[in-house]
């Protein structure tokens, strides 16, 4: 499923494509959606945002599509109509006179009012997005002290949207290991250092991911590791994906163990109970 740092990225490169232009051709995959082709045909792109791991692409009418990819989604941008090899399902696609912007495999997508959009269940669900540049350590950790979340177990906590919204699976287990934190533990069970320190890695880890397009080991060990011939999968995380392979930092083999139905990854000695 992509993250924060994904959707974000698409909505970047989406921006560059469609804000300020008008809309030539819009197409939607499904029907209760199609007649709001013509409504929105001729109208400029004026935002994209994110929020947690949903997109929204405003409009000047005012009317906003929303879209959350969910474990399949991916969005192309391309040049206008050139559309890529893929065995995908094309759901949406939003064209002007020189780029398309095609979003395949999502289900999740509605065009909204600005009333509904305000109300929608989702993004109202996210009260703190990890990726907003206005949000500080300091709130982070209120979040893991607050008593909703404080009982419940790490792993579960730290892909829970309405907690914090953008994390997921590789997140959660590089959140983890960069902050030291065995997980099995919840909040009330962590010192206040810990907390400190989790705060801070949901915060570095994401926007590095962000900016560096899914990196989250430490920049100087991947990029040693890069110029070594070592592929990308390869250095890319600390610890998520390797299983049975050596720590980079302590060299003790990684542990994969299935939490909320999902597998994490994290260092037993780095991460010691």
């Amino acid at each position: 499923m992509p993250e924060g740092p994904e959707i974000r990225q698409a909505a970047d490169q989406i921006a560059t494509a469609l804000v300020d232009r008008p809309v030539t051709e819009i197409f939607f995959a499904f029907d209760r959606l199609k007649p709001f082709a013509e409504e929105l045909v001729g109208q400029c792109v004026t935002a994209i945002r994110t929020r947690g791991k949903a997109m929204v692409i405003c409009f000047e009418k005012p009317l906003y599509i929303y879209s959350h990819n969910q474990l399949y989604g991916r969005w192309y941008v391309r040049k206008l109509h050139a559309y890529p090899a893929t065995n995908r399902q094309l759901r949406l696609a939003i064209h002007n006179s020189k780029k398309s912007a095609l979003l395949y495999s999502a289900s999740d997508i509605q065009v909204l009012s600005e009333e509904e959009l305000a109300v929608h269940p989702f993004l109202c669900r996210v009260e703190m997005d990890v990726l907003d540049q206005a949000v500080t350590v300091e709130q982070v950790v209120d979040r893991f002290l607050d008593k909703r979340f404080h009982r419940r177990q790490l792993t579960i906590l730290l892909l829970d949207q309405h907690f914090l919204g953008g994390l997921g699976n590789y997140l959660r287990s590089e959140i983890l290991f960069v902050a030291r934190v065995h997980p099995a533990l919840r909040p009330v069970d962590c010192t206040i250092d810990q907390i400190d320190a989790l705060a801070q890695s949901v915060l570095s880890v994401t926007l590095q991911s962000y900016a560096t397009k899914g990196i989250t080991n430490d920049l100087q060990i991947a990029d040693a590791l890069k110029q070594s011939g070592y592929k990308r999968s390869q250095y890319r995380h600390f610890v998520f994906g390797r299983q049975g392979k050596a720590c980079f930092l302590c060299g003790a083999s990684i542990v994969k163990e299935v939490y909320a139905g999902r597998r994490l990854y994290y260092c037993p000695n780095c991460q010691s109970l």
